[in-house]
């Protein structure tokens, strides 16, 4: 499976939207990412759908985890 160039930048792009979009979230993001990532954190992400409907999930941290992430974060 190849990545596709063309793919790649229009993924580049929306990236860009969404930051434009929503300027607070990558500043979170990156904030999470050199301050909070350690084993044993604890992630919780909630969706409330526009019904109103609450989607709730979490996972503990492992040492993998928190190596995948630091590569994501650059740290």
């Amino acid at each position: 499976m190849g990545v596709n160039p063309v793919d790649l930048l229009q993924i580049g792009s929306k990236i860009q939207v969404f930051k434009q979009q929503h300027p607070k979230f990558p500043a979170f993001i990156s904030k999470v990412g050199k301050e909070a990532i350690a084993e044993g954190a604890v992630i919780e992400v909630k969706v409330t759908s526009v019904e109103g409907r609450d989607y709730v999930s979490n996972l503990r941290l492992t040492a993998e985890d928190v190596e995948l992430l630091n590569t994501i974060f650059g740290k």
